[in-house]
């Protein structure tokens, strides 16, 4: 489908097609790595192969062929229900996704796909009939999501936005000393102690995983950390799913091809004691994941590994460190800013896609009063 704007709409729906768009979807993707087509192709593989789930990537092409924009999304449908979301999300958690724009084409890429999305399937493509579009955890000042719902709402879709947890990151400096100053005095003062008892007497050595041998061990010290630390917390664990533990594993060992990967194992006096997974793209470091010893807290593990791969990011003159999404105090002690993030709902114009958006705003609040009673109940008897 071809618009005004010189702009083709492509829906693909077969896996294969996608390999066909992986250098230039990595080009638009422009080095976030969670919007990489690596990443979201082993998505796809673990999460939606032999689900029930369609892909629904729309992909934009310019007058020349070029492919200029990547709506990268797939379709659930449930009974008379078809519902539009990101590849990546559900419990990968999959921050930063949006819509991959050429620089300069936002206007003309999510204009035409506003266009695709709202034409009528009978008239146009039978392939464009969806009820809601589910977008979670995107940027709340992603500029090219803004558009597309600017535009959705223009053609008379209803548009909910709904506040989710923030992602953090930490802007950083050209050294050391430099980062250091912007803590407070105490947390200062901790850092600094930790440096001296661990690190200067070689107490503790930081481990970076750079064979696939290297990642076999170290992956298998990270999800056993991992496990064991949230287990002694009464939790399940990520790891404890098989879909969470082998997308990862495999993922891993793409991104280590391509050199996105890093997974450090922290010992403390010839132990493993901590161990984190995070991924490298555009200047940035993405914690993603980490485990520590339960057995080994003395020694404050989290944080240690923390300032390792902190001071490692600031030596390498890395832009920035960024431990996503999650509003856990620790992140603001780092000195870490919130980036707002939000939940998305588009409606289409069918009466039972507005009622059902009814029901479930109805459904929020009644749980939103549910918990405020709880908590002052709880409030009066202390």
């Amino acid at each position: 489908m071809t618009d005004t704007l010189g702009i083709e709409i492509r829906r693909i729906s077969n896996a294969a097609d996608l390999v066909l768009l992986r250098g230039d979807w990595n080009a638009l993707a422009r080095g976030v790595p969670f919007r990489s087509f690596e990443w979201l192709d082993s998505w796809w593989r673990f999460y939606g192969v032999g689900t029930g789930k369609e892909l629904f990537v729309l992909a934009a092409f310019d007058h020349d062929g070029a492919l200029v924009g990547v709506a990268p999304w797939y379709l659930e449908r449930r009974v008379s229900r078809a519902v539009i979301r990101f590849l990546g999300s559900g419990e990968v958690c999959s921050d930063y996704l949006t819509i991959l724009c050429r620089p300069g084409q936002e206007a003309r890429v999510t204009a035409a796909l506003a266009d695709w999305l709202c034409a009528e399937p009978c008239l146009a493509h039978e392939d464009a009939c969806w009820e809601m579009l589910e977008l979670s955890g995107v940027d709340a000042h992603d500029a090219t999501v803004v558009r597309l719902l600017d535009h959705l709402a223009a053609r008379g879709k209803l548009v909910h936005r709904t506040s989710r947890s923030s992602c953090w990151r930490i802007h950083l400096p050209a050294n050391w000393d430099s980062y250091l100053a912007t803590l407070s005095k105490s947390h200062r003062k901790q850092i600094r102690r930790l440096e001296r008892k661990y690190f200067r007497t070689r107490r503790a050595r930081l481990h970076v995983v750079e064979t696939a041998g290297e990642l076999a061990r170290g992956w298998e010290m990270l999800t056993q950390l991992h496990q064991r630390r949230r287990e002694s917390l009464g939790d399940r664990g990520c790891f404890a799913s098989k879909q969470f533990a082998n997308f990862h594993q495999e993922t891993a060992r793409r991104l280590l091809e391509s050199g996105n990967l890093r997974l450090v194992c922290l010992d403390v006096d010839g132990r493993t004691v901590a161990a984190e997974y995070q991924v490298l793209g555009d200047g940035v470091v993405y914690a993603y994941q980490s485990g520590i010893d339960p057995a080994a807290l003395e020694h404050e593990p989290g944080r240690l590994i923390t300032l390792a791969t902190l001071k490692k990011a600031v030596a390498e003159g890395r832009q920035a460190f960024d431990f996503l999404r999650g509003d856990e105090l620790y992140k603001a002690h780092w000195r870490a800013q919130p980036r707002a993030t939000q939940d998305i709902r588009v409606m289409s114009n069918t009466a039972g896609a507005r009622l059902r958006h009814t029901l479930w705003l109805a459904g929020g609040n009644m749980r939103t009063w549910i918990k405020k009673r709880l908590d002052l109940s709880r409030a009066a008897t202390w």
